[in-house]
């Protein structure tokens, strides 16, 4: 079977409305999905908050209200964070949630909690929580302390020597399609190399 990867952020809000596009892409073709995490550092892409200027904060502002356009029209919630997190340990948890075959309800739970300002992303007992909510076993402080958490480093890693930059990045034969808008280009692509629809 044919793999796209996609690469993903919980706490993206262009991740999020994406969820569903990508839901519909495994669905109407004969691939798997590989999802992996990418945590964005959004102190570096947007700046510190404390240095940002009113150009900023408009770019700011401007995505948000872009990505709840998005959000509207498949009638979820986005509610704007209240402070730049690490995310490492959701985004640890979609390694974890991978291992014990629970990713759906986990990335279903993980970007609605975040987006609705049900949980800190950063939380590792909060995060542990969720996973057992999806179906996983407890564990995931030990696994975010030790191998999740270097496969977590190891797989950004990767992501950027392959070009990435931001999510959703889907790849498909070592080609990178950045952004919910690109999977119409994605679907061309599968089509040209002959993928089976379902």
């Amino acid at each position: 079977m044919t793999t796209v990867i996609l690469w993903s952020d919980y706490v993206s809000p262009y991740a999020y409305v994406a969820k569903a596009w990508a839901y519909e892409l495994e669905r109407d073709y004969a691939i798997a999905l590989d999802w992996r995490p990418y945590s964005l550092d959004i102190g570096i892409i947007q700046q510190p908050v404390e240095s940002r200027d009113a150009h900023h904060w408009r770019r700011v502002r401007y995505a948000y209200m872009d990505a709840r356009r998005f959000a509207a029209k498949q009638g979820l919630t986005l509610m704007g964070p209240k402070k730049i997190y690490d995310a490492k340990p959701i985004n640890t948890g979609m390694l974890y949630a991978k291992q014990h075959c629970v990713l759906r309800p986990y990335t279903d739970l993980a970007f609605d909690r975040f987006w609705r300002r049900a949980i800190d992303p950063s939380d590792v007992t909060a995060v542990e929580a969720l996973l057992a909510e999806a179906g996983a076993p407890l564990g995931f402080p030990d696994f975010l302390a030790g191998a999740g958490g270097l496969e977590h480093d190891r797989l950004r890693n990767e992501a950027e020597a392959a070009g990435v930059f931001g999510v959703p990045t889907f790849v498909f034969d070592g080609e990178l399609f950045f952004g919910g808008d690109r999977i119409g280009l994605l679907r061309e692509r599968l089509d040209e190399k002959g993928v089976a629809r379902r």
